[in-house]
Order: structure tokens, then C-alpha cells, then sequence
């Protein structure tokens, strides 16, 4: 076992086998990992989440998250990698390790997570793009295992049909599971025989998608299948996040069920800020992290906390800034804040006081936040 501070936190790697490895495109391929006896309790996870990878490239050590496509019951950690460039640590992961060789994982993580409900009758809609496609996979696996009376509906965009991955598989599961599953794909660079099916998903998409795939409901046919959507899933770059949770949103489904998956650091808020604060001005901020103890005076309170202690170049944790990744979780000590959106904490951990700070605006003169959440 190493440990190691990534991303402001001490994370716990563990050294495993790579069992399989397969090309599923011309840039993208899959790792499989088994999971040894003695670490069994240190890889469970529940579907959605995702693991942190530490190897070589030109040299130096990195260190990568990649998303499970595995399901819990399957017992092993399976992964769909995307290679950016030819130059880049992820094309050296492919070049460089094979079937047979070990490499560092880190112990599971993330919140995009459900609660299983194998009882109920529920209807879950999910969107992916390009390689977001594979925690929406260990999801779909995992609740057709577990959930006999839920229904799935799969909106899955691409550039083209050459770069869709786990098509395969995905067919396969609609095959066997063809009354609860329906899988719908588009294409942004290609033409298609049926005009609805190109394009990006995007609030317009959105729209065709509800009247015209999601209306008929044969369970209640006093209402329509999106009516009937319990939760939403979303997962692919920022803009279509943003685009898609916002157009859910406005379409009737509560932010409480809108669950997104970020694949790259992402600046804006997902949702638009309503809310209007009296202006505070030098603004006293103390924060302990990894055992030390900082201290800072933001201007005033226009930004969030975060993002004003990384301008004054604080090395504070975080991975996206919009509250999905949950990197920037700390425990609000003193004063007080306004947590403007929440898609990570529980309502626990906001009653223990714990905040998101890339989140937070701060409402008082002095702040103390302690980011080892001890």
C-alpha cells in the first residue's frame, strides 16, 4: 500500500494485476483489474464511481481518475480510457502496461452514486457523451442486476459511429433486457437516416427527446413517461452538463434528482446563481490543511471562497469548481456561508457543518474552515 496527497487529500493506493486489456476504438480502450482477497473491503464501491490510477509517463509520475464500467456484484475493477493525444500519460498507460503487469489504484471514490431500490417501480433517464458512457454503464449494469421493476432509458451521443464505444455490450443489454431497457444514440458528426438522431444532446435535443420518445406512457396513460422520471443521470463535459441539468430542471425534475459525472475541470456553475448578498468587505479566512494552519483577507464577498483563496495562490484542494467533485469539501468551523449549490454532501454531513468552499459565499467578517474534515 502507498499513500499519497492528491488533490489536497491523502488517498490510499494499492498495487494491482491488469487481467485484460482490449482496443474499443481507434482512442479509446478498456483495463481490467483483479481485486486480491486481502483487499477485497478496500475496493468495495458502489456503481458510478471511480478509481484514481498511478503509472509512468515521459518519465514522471501521474496520476489519472477513470470512471468503473464494472458493477459491483461483477467482483473486479473495469475501466474505459480515453487517449486525448498521442502524446499524452494516457497513451503511454496504453503503450506501456500490459496484461500481467501490476500498477498502483487508489481505494474507490465520488458521489455519483443511487440508491438502490430494488422494490420500487422507477424510471431513470440517463445522458452521456464520448467516454462519459462508462459510469453510466456500471449503472445501467448494476440496477438491471438489482432492480427488476426499474426502467432505463440511454440517450448516448458521439461524433460519429466509429467512435462510439461499448456499442456491443450496450446492444447486448438491450437485447436481453429489451421491456426495460432502450437505447437511443446520436451523432454530432455524422449524418443519420433519421434527422432526430443528429446533432448534440442539448436543451433543443432535450425537447424532441421529451415529446417524442419519452410521451406514450403504456404503465399510466394518463400521463407521459417523463412525467414518470424518477432520476437523472448526466455525464460528459461541462457545457452538456450544464446545458442538460438546466433544460431537466426547467422540464420538471428537482435538482435533488439531477445527478452529473464531470470529465474535466469546469469553472461555471451549473446552475445559475438566484440569490443576492449584502456586501461584505476584508474578510477574515483561516484554514487548516494537511496539519498546517493558513491564513487569509478576501477582498470581499462577490466570489466564492475557493476561487478567491486559489487567485491569492493558496494551495487549496479542488478538481472541477462547479460542486460536483466534491475535492474542496471542509468543515465550516466558524462564521458563517451561503453553500449556493450541493451535489455532493449528504444531509448529514451539511448538518456536521461540512461545505463545499468552491460553493460557499462567505456572509461574515471571519471564517475558519478546516479542509482535513477532522
Amino acid at each position: 500500500m502507498e499513500q499519497q496527497i492528491y488533490k489536497g487529500k491523502l488517498t490510499q493506493f494499492h498495487e494491482l494485476k491488469i487481467t485484460k486489456k482490449g482496443e474499443l476504438t481507434k482512442n479509446t480502450f478498456s483495463l481490467e483489474f483483479e481485486i486480491p482477497e486481502d483487499l477485497q473491503d478496500n475496493f468495495r464501491f458502489e456503481a458510478g464511481q471511480y478509481v484514481s490510477v498511478k503509472f509512468h509517463a515521459h518519465g514522471k509520475e501521474v496520476i489519472n481518475d477513470y470512471s468503473m464500467t464494472t458493477a459491483p456484484y461483477e467482483k473486479k475493477i473495469g475501466l474505459g480510457i480515453k487517449v486525448n493525444s498521442p502524446d499524452g500519460s494516457t497513451a503511454q498507460l496504453f503503450r506501456n502496461y500490459n496484461e500481467g503487469d501490476r500498477i498502483l489504484v487508489s481505494e474507490p471514490g465520488g458521489r455519483f452514486t443511487l440508491v438502490s431500490k430494488p422494490n420500487e417501480f422507477r424510471t431513470i433517464v440517463a445522458f452521456a457523451a464520448g467516454i462519459g458512457i462508462t459510469p453510466i454503464l456500471s449503472h445501467f449494469k448494476n440496477i438491471l442486476h438489482h432492480e427488476p421493476r426499474t426502467r432505463l432509458f440511454l440517450f448516448f451521443g458521439n461524433r460519429n459511429s466509429e467512435e462510439l464505444i461499448y456499442r456491443e455490450l450496450l446492444d447486448t443489454l438491450a437485447r436481453q433486457c429489451g421491456e426495460r431497457l432502450q437505447i437511443f444514440y446520436f451523432f454530432s458528426q455524422e449524418k443519420t437516416a433519421d434527422q432526430f438522431f443528429y446533432g448534440r444532446l442539448d436543451e433543443k435535443k432535450l425537447n424532441l427527446i421529451i415529446n417524442q420518445i419519452l410521451h406514450l406512457d403504456d404503465t399510466d396513460e394518463e400521463s407521459t413517461i417523463w412525467d414518470a422520471v424518477d432520476e437523472v443521470l448526466i455525464c460528459g463535459k461541462g457545457e452538456m452538463i450544464k446545458t442538460l441539468a438546466n433544460a431537466c430542471y426547467h422540464h420538471g425534475i428537482p435538482k435533488k434528482n439531477i445527478h452529473f459525472e464531470l470529465f474535466e475541470e469546469y469553472n461555471d456553475d451549473i446552475y445559475p446563481i438566484e440569490k443576492e448578498f449584502p456586501l461584505i468587505e476584508d474578510i477574515n479566512v483561516a484554514f487548516k490543511m494537511l496539519g498546517k494552519e493558513y491564513l487569509a483577507v478576501l477582498p470581499d464577498n462577490r466570489d466564492k471562497i475557493l476561487q478567491q483563496l486559489l487567485i491569492q495562490k493558496f494551495p487549496v484542494p479542488y478538481s472541477c469548481k462547479s460542486g460536483i467533485c466534491g475535492s474542496c469539501e471542509c468543515i465550516l468551523e466558524e462564521g458563517e456561508v451561503e453553500l449556493l449549490e450541493n451535489e455532493y454532501l449528504t444531509e448529514k454531513e451539511e448538518a456536521q457543518g461540512h461545505i463545499l468552499a468552491c460553493m460557499s459565499i462567505a456572509k461574515s467578517k471571519k471564517i475558519k474552515l478546516n479542509f482535513d474534515l477532522t
